[in-house]
């Protein structure tokens, strides 16, 4: 009791201290003021590049207590450009610069979670946290059965959560509708600037992709902080902008531009549509240009879920025949074998045959061989989960980043298996029989509930609600989440930052719209 009522008093304190904070500029002034004294008195004993990266975590420390939703646009914003920017940073500085972002994420959550604790918001239910605390239980009791090391074990789950932390964050803070939907404007034009540019690469030739490229492979330690972005493919075959791979802006294309088809369903939404129709003029050629198939299988199912399922668009079935018919007649008068397609270094392919190829024969055979991904997805149920299926291995023990960046070898050694794609990466690029193998059974089907939990929020908002903001927003999602789901199955989208951060800022988004006109 007596602690109860210290704690009590404590935060009330606390809730009196703030008004006090500076406000004023005189105040700001001083306190600035005092702040460069202290970093230049530090200056002294440490290198210049850890001062400014001290200087740069205070600022938004300070930014984030005070403004945080000015820290949630900032990271959206930056998020893309952020592989691109990184090539430029010293060694001295990369560790800190590379973990920039996400450090303001936890930041972020951190000041959300102090102003619950202080009464100025109020925690808010959703879908998904039940599947959530349950799928947190399985991971420690994974890594405790598999007697994981802490350190090990820690930064296994980080890898697998860290931006879920940013879901629960942001439907905490509960932003309002209008900056939800200044945001997504926000991010459109910035989706319009790097389809831009991946065109503008292409005309180009190969001739950005050197500069354009992050391909230094980064360590700290031991643990391998960036893969880099080696490019295995013939120079100006395939744009990236500053996403560093092609898969990586095909993936982030194609989220946003279902979000965009989403707006344009509702027609009641904007009377003038141009900027939408600028988005997907400039956002479906360079998606085409990416060559990127997953990310072109992933736009397929999630417009089809759209246009077809949900909105009974019967034009969409005139667009199958035509693209049927397409595909018959390229074949017919073109002379390709299917079964025999497989991409050759220094051969360029056209469209139809990089995604013909997704159904030839000989490539699925020289994937399986060449130990790519086919490989895993025939060896992660017939050995790894197999041989541990209730909870798996632990988290960071296989397939997925952390393994891969710690160079975790320890379950492919035990069960006699090649070190992830081409047997030197770690990473098997297929998230769901990554969380299988770590997670095990229990644990992949506790993220699937997640996943199936805000599909069916997103269809109810989307359904019940007045606003065609929100309705657009719910629409565009659920094809994003399909879409996402898609492409996790052929890579490791669900760690991707570039990609990651949007999906769980979005679902945010569609349970906060929906709170507010309290459909869910």
């Amino acid at each position: 009791m007596v602690y109860y009522l210290h704690m009590q008093t404590w935060r009330l304190e606390l809730i009196k201290l703030l008004p006090h904070l500076p406000r004023s500029p005189r105040m700001r002034i001083v306190t600035a003021g005092f702040i460069l004294a202290a970093l230049g008195a530090l200056a002294a004993f440490v290198p210049p590049l850890v001062i400014v990266a001290v200087a740069a975590a205070i600022f938004f420390f300070i930014a984030t207590l005070v403004r945080p939703r000015w820290t949630l646009t900032f990271v959206a914003l930056w998020m893309p450009l952020e592989p691109f920017f990184l090539k430029f940073v010293p060694d001295a500085l990369y560790l800190s610069a590379r973990y920039f972002s996400e450090t303001i994420i936890y930041f972020f959550a951190i000041v959300v979670l102090l102003k619950l604790g202080l009464g100025e918001k109020r925690w808010k239910a959703t879908p998904i946290d039940v599947p959530f605390v349950l799928f947190m239980l399985v991971l420690a009791a994974s890594a405790i059965i598999n007697f994981i090391p802490l350190p090990i074990a820690v930064l296994g789950i980080r890898q697998i959560i860290r931006f879920i932390v940013l879901f629960f964050a942001v439907v905490a803070l509960y932003p309002p509708r209008d900056y939800i939907r200044k945001l997504t404007v926000a991010l459109f034009i910035l989706v319009m600037l790097q389809s831009a540019l991946g065109i503008a690469q292409a005309f180009a030739g190969g001739a950005l992709d050197s500069f354009l490229l992050p391909t230094e492979r980064k360590f700290f330690d031991t643990i391998q902080l960036t893969s880099g972005a080696p490019q295995f493919w013939d120079p100006g075959t395939r744009v990236f902008a500053t996403l560093g791979r092609y898969d990586v802006l095909g993936t982030f294309l194609v989220f946003f531009i279902l979000l965009a088809i989403g707006f344009l369903y509702e027609s009641a939404l904007w009377k003038d549509r141009r900027e939408l129709g600028l988005l997907l003029a400039l956002g479906i050629p360079a998606l085409i240009l990416t060559y990127s198939r997953s990310a072109w299988f992933g736009f397929f199912l999630g417009f089809l879920l759209i246009g077809l399922v949900f909105m009974r668009d019967r034009r969409i079935w005139i667009g199958i025949g035509m693209f049927v018919a397409l595909i018959a007649g390229y074949l017919l008068y073109s002379g390709v074998v299917v079964p025999q397609l497989i991409e050759q270094q220094g051969v360029r392919q056209t469209v139809a045959e990089r995604f013909l190829e997704s159904f030839s024969a000989e490539r699925w055979r020289s994937e399986y061989y060449g130990l790519g991904r086919l490989y895993y997805l025939v060896t992660t149920p017939r050995l790894v989960v197999a041989a541990s299926p209730l909870f798996g291995w632990g988290p960071g023990q296989y397939g997925g980043g952390a393994a891969a960046a710690l160079h975790n070898t320890r379950v492919y050694d035990a069960l006699g298996i090649p070190f992830g794609i081409y047997g030197t990466e770690g990473h098997i690029d297929n998230n769901w029989f990554s969380l299988w193998g770590e997670a095990g059974t229990i644990g992949l089907a506790l993220y699937l509930w997640i996943f199936g939990a805000l599909f069916f929020a997103a269809r109810r908002v989307w359904r019940f609600s007045a606003d065609p903001i929100t309705r657009s927003l719910a629409l565009g999602f659920m094809g994003a989440l399909l879409a996402f789901s898609f492409n996790a199955f052929l890579g490791t989208m669900l760690e991707v930052r570039t990609l990651a951060l949007y999906f769980w800022l979005y679902a945010a988004f569609v349970v906060v719209l929906g709170r507010r006109e309290k459909i869910i």
